[in-house]
């Protein structure tokens, strides 16, 4: 039997929980012969278009709730994790009744999917953490922005943060299929030292530095908002940390940026802020009102290509919100 794996694409903590999905599902469930995996994105019109399940199992990790019949597992820890209330009705039903949805977990507490997978498999099927501690210590750092200060975070001398970068920058689906088991069978460092990843590492450096003068150079701060649009520079991805990386008294930022599949308005708050909690914006519930989502602290909000002077405009309503909270 197979496993397809479905993962947020794109995202540390997203192939981390592929990679101890597949260690916990081989050593407690061991059903399966083989595992193979397919990254999901957020993107204008529908996150599950085109999904094809496998004939065996299907897990989604670190990514929305489906309703699809095929699915038999699924973790999430985001706030919006449900399409639908008629979603997270099915999801709530199947808990109670402890059919359905006995094998889907959702607790927007973890601070990564990472984290929640590991709780639950220890918990419910004896599955031994302790050899996994450093992916742990690093997904919880990464996907809750963690990192002792930006320059930690940009200037990334972890090996967990040129894995970030590299993960983020993904040359193509093939890349997944090699990196994930290994997350789970080796230290990051030994990862980090595949010739594989080498040879991707080298240009995302490159690509970084650059990305660092380009938002140097777009980047506004008012009334503690940083905004910027990159959208006439295609991008697969940058640090969200560089913002606040060149302009350390920033609250918020709102950025534009554009891929081959979607227009992406970033916003998140820095994770350095000297606002109390209880000021502090709630991020996700701002990217839900234009079909998006995310935690309580970052979000984002996809629109399809040809629908740039949208979301800029989106995105212009969002930073005056933003620049008119508690400074």
């Amino acid at each position: 039997m197979n496993v397809r794996v479905f993962y947020h694409d794109r995202c540390f903590d997203g192939a981390c929980s592929a990679s101890i999905f597949t260690r916990f599902h081989r050593e407690r469930i061991g059903t399966a012969k083989t595992f193979d995996y397919v990254g999901l994105a957020h993107q204008a019109g529908g996150v599950f278009n085109n999904v094809e399940y496998s004939e065996g199992e299907n897990a989604i990790v670190d990514f929305k709730y489906s309703n699809a019949p095929e699915v038999t597992w699924w973790f999430d820890h985001h706030q919006s994790a449900f399409l639908s209330d008629a979603d997270r009705a099915q999801y709530e039903a199947g808990q109670k009744d402890g059919t359905e949805t006995m094998r889907k977990y959702f607790d927007p507490n973890y601070t990564s999917c990472t984290g929640l997978i590991a709780h639950v498999a220890h918990r419910d099927f004896g599955f031994d953490t302790a050899p996994l501690l450093e992916l742990l210590h690093w997904a919880d750092i990464v996907d809750g922005a963690k990192y002792e200060s930006a320059q930690a975070a940009v200037e990334m001398k972890e090996p967990a943060m040129k894995l970030t970068l590299v993960i983020e920058s993904a040359p193509d689906s093939l890349f997944g299929q090699k990196l994930i088991p290994l997350l789970t069978e080796m230290p990051l460092q030994k990862v980090l030292d595949q010739d594989f990843v080498q040879e991707a590492l080298g240009p995302q450096l490159e690509k970084h530095h650059a990305s660092i003068e380009m938002i140097r150079e777009r980047s506004k701060l008012e009334r503690g908002t940083i905004t910027f649009d990159i959208t006439d520079q295609p991008t697969e991805g940058y640090s969200k940390f560089i913002p606040y990386y060149l302009m350390p008294e920033a609250n918020y930022v709102v950025g534009l940026s554009k891929s081959s599949f979607r227009v992406k308005i970033s916003v998140g708050t820095n994770p350095w802020t000297k606002l109390m909690p209880a000021d502090l914006v709630n991020i996700a519930a701002i990217c839900e009102r234009y079909g998006g989502g995310g935690h309580a602290r970052v979000g984002a909000i996809s629109f399809a290509p040809d629908k740039e002077e949208d979301a800029r405009k989106a995105a212009a309503v969002i930073a005056e919100e933003l620049k008119k909270s508690p400074l």
